[in-house]
């Protein structure tokens, strides 16, 4: 099995600086594990890492597809795959950084079906995109992650085709990939970053303020400009979709500022709940983890 590093946590938490100086010491290249990280010229708002915190080590699945576009998780678990073997085959170690849980569970495990509650955002995006792009369109998807269950499912079927994908999207699993295996793929070693509540809170109002003072505004107009529009999966991510009603006039800037940070605090317990399913999980502070190599 091939040896990868995971360095997972909340957003705010330090992931991308752990990385980088666990990179350096263990001879390690960066697979990003952010869901919004992947998007061209949405840099501010997804706090991406810069050239100059990259500190030289390679960091691999950030900028690789245009905001127009659609990306799933099936697309990302295909090319950080690849990233993986190329990583391993140069004689380095892979470094997984990142937030998406989604993206993680699916990467680590095969694919397989669980039962999924409903959630409605992720309903609403996909009710989104099938106005947007068409029901050919997420036939197609559902093809390509789930051939088998998308040959018995008419494309008109909008309903069972939301819910098919819905259910993907939610779990990482297919309906027909119905194995309970949950034999990892890798072999891998895993740390959490673990921060005091009110500390963690605290980072992240820090960090919607500096995206603020460097641009974020500014960054949102110039997408708008070239034609990307709130309905588009890219702007569905925190610190994109809160500035809608702002370019409505249905509200200030500060009252999108407030929401960024509460949508950010509410995901940051989100993620630290699913990463805690992981009972192979290092839970460690920053200071620690650096420390332990």
């Amino acid at each position: 099995m091939q040896k990868i590093l995971a360095i997972a946590g909340a957003t705010a938490s330090g992931k991308s600086k752990a990385a980088v100086e666990l990179a350096k010491k263990l001879n390690g290249e960066i697979i990003s594990m952010d869901s919004m990280q992947i998007y061209k010229h949405m840099d501010i708002g997804t706090a991406k890492v810069t050239l100059q915190e990259m500190e030289n080590i390679p960091h691999h699945m950030i900028d690789i597809v245009e905001p127009n576009m659609p990306f799933s998780v099936s697309d990302f678990v295909k090319l950080a795959k690849d990233k993986i073997n190329e990583i391993t085959a140069r004689g380095k170690l892979p470094i997984l950084a990142g937030g998406t849980g989604l993206y993680f569970e699916s990467l680590i495990y095969p694919f397989n079906f669980g039962g999924a509650k409903s959630d409605e955002d992720i309903k609403s995006n996909l009710y989104k995109q099938l106005e947007q792009f068409g029901a050919e369109y997420l036939h197609k998807k559902l093809m390509e992650i789930d051939p088998i269950d998308g040959a018995k499912i008419h494309p008109n079927n909008t309903k069972r085709l939301i819910r098919a994908l819905e259910i993907y999207e939610i779990t990482g699993n297919t309906k027909t990939n119905n194995s309970t295996n949950k034999q990892l793929l890798y072999d891998l070693d895993m740390y959490v970053l673990d921060w005091d509540r009110e500390i963690l809170y605290d980072r992240i109002e820090k960090r919607v303020q500096i995206m603020f003072d460097n641009g974020l505004q500014k960054e949102i107009e110039n997408l708008l400009k070239v034609g990307i529009t709130f309905d588009m999966q890219s702007m569905q991510g925190i610190g994109y979709k809160e500035f809608a009603s702002y370019f409505d006039g249905k509200c200030s800037l500060d009252d999108v500022k407030n929401a960024i940070i509460l949508n950010s605090r509410h995901y940051a317990k989100r993620q630290i709940t699913w990463f805690k399913r992981y009972d192979f999980a290092k839970f460690i502070k920053f200071e620690d983890l650096i420390a332990k190599f």
